[in-house]
């Protein structure tokens, strides 16, 4: 189960303003930059990642119909930045894990409060040669 809609709204308005300036530096957070599928406009969105070598798995607090998961997915990627760096991302892939084997484990009682069992993971692009 994911959290509600209306405080999703909330934090698009509010919350994701303030973290912005320090989520693409902040363990386990980063920013998601990505292209709205219909409006074509540039977004940009804080989020928590939990990297695995060249996966990056995002935990879908707000469920995979949040906005910024279907436009991922329809793209085929997006850009991050996490850890003060920006990384582009391919071949994103949901999955559901209850278990959520792919978070550290100090992050799964608190996903496991917040029910969420829903997550993204992206592959780092290979660089251009």
């Amino acid at each position: 189960m994911a959290l509600p809609r209306w405080l999703a709204r909330f934090n698009v308005a509010f919350t994701n303003r303030l973290m912005l300036p320090i989520a693409g530096v902040l363990p386990w957070f980063g920013i998601v930059e990505y292209v709205g599928r219909r409006s074509g406009r540039r977004y940009r969105t804080p989020v928590n990642v939990f990297r695995h070598g060249d996966r990056y798995v995002f935990a879908l607090t707000y469920g995979p119909d949040s906005q910024w998961v279907r436009n991922v997915v329809a793209a085929g990627g997006c850009t991050m930045v996490s850890g003060g760096r920006r990384v582009r991302l391919v071949e994103p892939r949901r999955f559901t894990d209850p278990a959520r084997r792919d978070v550290i484990p100090p992050a799964r009682p608190l996903l496991g409060l917040l029910s969420v069992s829903e997550f993204l993971e992206l592959r780092r692009a290979s660089p251009l040669s």
